[in-house]
């Protein structure tokens, strides 16, 4: 596996562990809508929160955070109304942003964006 995807991976992991302790539950991971991928779907109470992970080995050029376009939030929203329907559930939603960076081999700097953009309708 190339060193990107296992640092992707590993994000994704401190992600969850870190939503997890927050008190959220995760109800889902990966998750795929044809070429489009949610990262972590949990609960955060009664709302459902879509949670889209970055994870850079540094933020020097560019902050994890700032690495979302619009068509990967167009994506996610796509991918978070495919998920409602088929799992037909009827809650508010909200999408996250977290992001994760590693200091050293053992500590990470992770960063929990609530309420990171809306879903527009057209």
């Amino acid at each position: 596996m190339a060193e990107h995807n296992e640092l992707g991976k590993l994000g994704e992991e401190k992600a969850a562990d870190f939503l997890m302790h927050k008190g959220y539950q995760i109800v889902d991971r990966n998750w795929h809508f044809h070429h489009k991928e949610v990262d972590i779907i949990a609960y955060d109470g009664d709302v459902l929160v879509i949670v889209e992970v970055r994870t850079r080995t540094s933020s020097h050029l560019m902050h994890p955070r700032e690495s979302i376009s619009p068509m990967k939030v167009r994506y996610l929203v796509l991918a978070a109304d495919a998920y409602v329907r088929y799992k037909k559930i009827d809650s508010r939603i909200r999408f996250d942003i977290v992001t994760c960076l590693p200091v050293n081999k053992t500590d990470w700097q992770v960063e929990h964006i609530e309420k990171a953009f809306t879903a527009q309708v057209e």
